[in-house]
């Protein structure tokens, strides 16, 4: 099967079509928004992530269009790839796929079974729900999350460090490794499990980086309150191969669209289940107090408030445009409330747009 469709061509659906495009699959992506599928269909869609533009100029086999119809019956294989934003309590807003369902229950059964496959971020045991929605409809619902970041997407999705695929069944999941090892540059381990077991490890993985982030600037903090240097002390700790050097580095904390949501969802879950994750909330807690300490002391230590105080960037990581959750962009903020010269250097319309009116 060369034909892929994929529901949600937003910048991770749109980088996903890309990559696959590239490896040799014909493409057809859904989105609501028409000025955006002509703009992906004449090439002329301008993006501020790395190589986009690039793929999409050279790219033969990718189609777009707002017809959903058209999509179900272009493949077999249909990736689902919508936002899924929090919810005040934390949990997932899975409301853009309970409409897509309704969608396609209004079109009715399906001649042949299709492999329905979700990849955006849910919560623990919802890709049930749908599977139990679409059972009479010749649908097999798997979840195929990715762990991208933004900035990098088209390379984290080329090269991931592992594959993580909760399949409908044995076959579904075949499907979709043969996907993965076809577009993937690097060999990845591939770990197939239940729908619901990738859930809980998409974001338990996440959680893990956040805690060994919030652990690492904790060690930071107390190296620098003792007139100590922290990366000399996490260094050391991280060349215990039980321990690594990934994520162990003192600096601004996590932030960005998904490792702090990704930790209040963790703990959300854990609670349905009577279990109090309290190390997901010390993340979080730990997290906001190094905010606190990092200001404290800059305060300390910057009493002239008319010297000018340069950001290269405040998107919550360099090669981003996104402010969400941005520890950087709190800091600097904070700065600019107690009156100090701040000077962003980030030269990209898209963040510098963001900024006006707070920061600039």
């Amino acid at each position: 099967m060369n034909n892929i469709s994929i529901i949600g061509i937003g910048k991770l659906g749109l980088c996903f079509a890309l990559i696959l495009e590239k490896a040799g699959y014909k493409i057809l992506g859904l989105d609501i928004n028409q000025k955006y599928i002509d703009e992906i269909n004449n090439k002329s869609l301008k993006s501020s992530e790395e190589n986009v533009e690039v793929y999409l100029k050279e790219s033969k086999n990718f189609n777009a269009t707002t017809n959903l119809n058209e999509v179900l019956n272009y493949s077999n294989i249909i990736f689902v790839i919508v936002s899924t934003p929090s919810l005040a309590d934390g949990s997932y807003d899975h409301s853009q796929i309970d409409e897509l369902v309704k969608e396609i229950i209004k079109l009715g059964p399906q001649k042949e079974i299709k492999d329905l496959i979700i990849s955006s971020t849910t919560m623990p045991e919802y890709c049930d729900s749908v599977q139990e929605k679409l059972k009479n409809y010749n649908y097999i619902v798997s979840y195929n999350p990715e762990f991208i970041a933004q900035g990098t997407i088209l390379k984290d999705q080329a090269s991931p460090d592992m594959v993580l695929i909760g399949e409908g069944s044995k076959k579904s999941g075949d499907i979709i490794e043969e996907i993965y090892i076809k577009h993937t540059i690097n060999n990845p381990k591939i770990h197939r499990m239940s729908r619901t077991e990738a859930e809980i490890c998409k974001i338990a993985l996440n959680c893990f980086l956040t805690t060994k982030i919030a652990y690492a600037n904790m060690i930071g903090d107390i190296a620098i309150r003792s007139n100590c240097n922290p990366d000399k002390i996490l260094s050391a700790i991280g060349d215990d191969t039980r321990v690594g050097k990934k994520c162990l580095k003192y600096g601004y904390g996590f932030g960005g669209p998904c490792f702090p949501r990704d930790n209040i969802a963790l703990s959300v879950f854990a609670g349905y289940k009577n279990i109090k994750a309290v190390i997901s909330e010390a993340s979080d807690q730990s997290n906001n107090l190094h905010l606190e300490y990092q200001i404290e002391e800059f305060l300390k230590n910057n009493k002239d408030k008319n010297k000018p105080i340069f950001f290269d960037f405040v998107t919550y990581k360099k090669e981003s445009t996104i402010l969400t959750e941005s520890q950087q962009f709190k800091f600097a903020k904070r700065l600019k409330e107690l009156g100090y010269n701040i000077i962003i250097k980030d030269s990209r319309q898209e963040v510098l747009e963001q900024l006006k009116g707070i920061l600039i």
